[in-house]
Order: C-alpha cells, then structure tokens, then sequence
C-alpha cells in the first residue's frame, strides 16, 4: 500500500487539563526550541484553572476544545485529524515539558540518519537533574510480571532494570518504545497504525504505540542530543487513586491483547486479579 506524501509543516500538540503554570512554562521555551515555525494545538480535556484563556491570547496558539476528558491518546488523535497534508510531524507533548534550547530541531534532524523512523523521543531529565529512563524495551511477559509485582519494593530488580534500559548509555538509538510525553511523530508512520488505540485513557498508550510502529516496519529512536524537562505528575495529583487503578487497567488491558484466546485465559485471570490487588494496595497507600 503507497504511503501518503505529506509536506514538512511540523504542528505541536499538547494535550491539557488544567496544566496551570506549568502551560506558560512550556509554550515559553518552545519558542527557543526550534527556528522552524511550528503550530500550537492545545487539545484541552476540559481545563478550568485559567491556563488555557490564558495560552489562547498568544498568537500563534490554537484551542481545541474536547468538551470533556478524552484522555491523552483520544485527544491527541483528535488533534491530529484537524491537521491538512501539508503537516508531515506531529509533536505529542505533556504541557509540563520545558523544551531545551534547539531540542525540537535535534529531533527533526535525526531524520536524515533514520529515514525509516516513525517516532522520536529526546533525552527527558527529572526537574533534579536525574535522567528519566524513556527509551525502553517491549515489555515482555516475563519483564512485565517482574517489573509490576517487584518495581516499587526492590526498584533495582533485574526485571525492571532490563525493561527501563537505565544503564543503557544516553546514545541515540533504537527502543522499543519512548515515553509519550513528548514524542516526534512522522504522520505517515503515526496514521499506518492509526494513531494511539483510544482505549487507553491514560498510561500505556505510548507503550503500544511504539510497539506497533515496530511492527509495522518502521523505527522508534531515541535522541539524546535533544534534551527536555518533565515535571511530571501535575494533572493527577487530585486524583491520584483514580490514576493508580487506571494504571494497572492500562497495564492489564496490555498484557492482554497481546495473549488472546482460549488458551490464554488462565493467564488472563491470574493477571488481572494480580493487578486488581496490586491497585488495591496501591490506592490504599496513596489515601
């Protein structure tokens, strides 16, 4: 099947929900990230703290109004279908990102090296300092078990290290998949698989996505030259049971669609009622 042409427009989606400061934070250092002319869509789940009246009287910044929380994949798909063919990128961005200074052009670049990529994915650093593990591994059955039941109590497991790639050396290169908070996406790669699966309300859209970029030929690379901060975490920090149970329905809905059928059932169970009480204790810990 003949991929579609799209022109070099590059468009930057970021999908809101009361993002407050942090959303000035992101769109002032966007503009030092790249000297291309990029545009802004704030794809808002249905912010009410001020920050998008705010944003919308920039120039150059345009709000598309959910009219409820989608979640991260949905909006974003929604976003990117306003866009005309002239828009070959797509920037999927959490509001919470400060860009470094050119880090939206070193991923742009990294395309003459990797013709075949369908996403790209900077260096992203805690606000400490501490670089964040994005890049990282399919996460296999036997890495996914070890990584869930063991990642909070012995966090250097050999599970999650494998999974998290955290000792792999900040080159560029290929991964598995790379955290979706923010992430260069070529539009014929991203629309070959349709965009992010919108079951997925929050947590492990990214993970599949990247997954079936693999699969359908083309490649998720990581640039460590480009270089962002996250903040992290600001959107649920009101809801943080809710997000925690949404993490583990995320984490099982995962785990099985990739082990369907009949004779996969009894790892179904098992599964889910592992998760069930892992967000069990989980919530209880985070009242």
């Amino acid at each position: 099947m003949t991929e579609q042409a799209y022109g070099d427009q590059v468009a930057v989606i970021a999908v809101t929900y009361s993002s407050g400061k942090y959303l000035d934070k992101f769109l002032d250092s966007l503009t030092e990230a790249s000297t291309r002319p990029v545009r802004i869509i704030l794809a808002d789940n249905g912010s009410t703290d001020g920050s998008l009246e705010r944003a919308a009287e920039r120039p150059g910044v345009e709000v598309l109004p959910m009219g409820e929380n989608l979640g991260y994949g949905t909006a974003a798909n929604r976003a990117a279908a306003t866009l005309s063919d002239e828009y070959g990128w797509i920037v999927v961005v959490n509001p919470d990102i400060e860009w470094g200074k050119g880090s939206l052009d070193d991923l742009l670049k990294a395309d003459a090296r990797w013709p075949r990529a369908g996403a790209f994915g900077p260096l992203i650093r805690e606000p400490d300092g501490e670089v964040y593990p994005s890049a990282r591994l399919v996460p296999s059955l036997g890495r996914g078990i070890g990584h869930a039941l063991l990642g909070k109590i012995w966090p250097s497991n050999p599970w999650t290290r494998s999974y998290r790639q955290e000792n792999a050396a900040p080159t560029e290169r290929e991964a598995g998949w790379l955290s979706g908070s923010c992430l260069l996406l070529r539009r014929a790669a991203f629309e070959s698989v349709n965009g992010f699966d919108p079951r997925y309300f929050m947590y492990f859209e990214d993970v599949d996505l990247g997954e079936r970029v693999g699969k359908a030929g083309w490649h998720n690379v990581y640039v460590p030259s480009s270089e962002v901060v996250h903040v992290g975490g600001h959107a649920t920090k009101g809801s943080s049971a809710r997000m925690l149970r949404e993490h583990h329905r995320s984490a099982y809905r995962y785990l099985a669609d990739r082990h369907p059928g009949v004779l996969w059932a009894p790892l179904r169970l098992v599964l889910k009622a592992g998760l069930t009480l892992r967000a069990a204790l989980a919530t209880r810990g985070a009242r």
